[in-house]
């Protein structure tokens, strides 16, 4: 059987690009949309990581919000190098796509 989840976290960090560029969130809901768009397995633990490596690298920062149902949260949003870095995953991915796509069309 082939393993989906190695092929879906090679195009995580894009991802999470591109849903937080629609709108500044948090963790939690980050992992819930993946989930939604078809991340099965995805944890938070998964996720964690990966946004602590983003914003090292200045793609995205954060800021505590109050939260109604407790504790406050971290919500990031995206930077501008963040932006730049999904317009080019995005370009990236439309071309991996395309390039599969006619070698499975053979």
């Amino acid at each position: 059987m082939y393993d989906k989840s190695q092929m879906m976290r090679g195009t995580l960090e894009g991802c999470i690009l591109k849903i937080i560029s629609v709108e500044t969130t948090y963790g939690y809901e980050i992992v819930m949309k993946l989930q939604d768009f078809g991340f099965e397995d995805m944890k938070e633990g998964t996720i964690y990581p990966l946004l602590v490596r983003l914003e090292k690298k200045k793609m995205i920062s954060s800021e505590f919000r109050p939260s109604p149902l407790g504790p406050s949260r971290k919500y990031y949003f995206l930077t501008e190098a963040g932006g730049e870095q999904l317009r080019e995953f995005e370009i990236c991915w439309r071309s991996v796509s395309d390039t599969v796509e006619s070698i499975l069309m053979m």
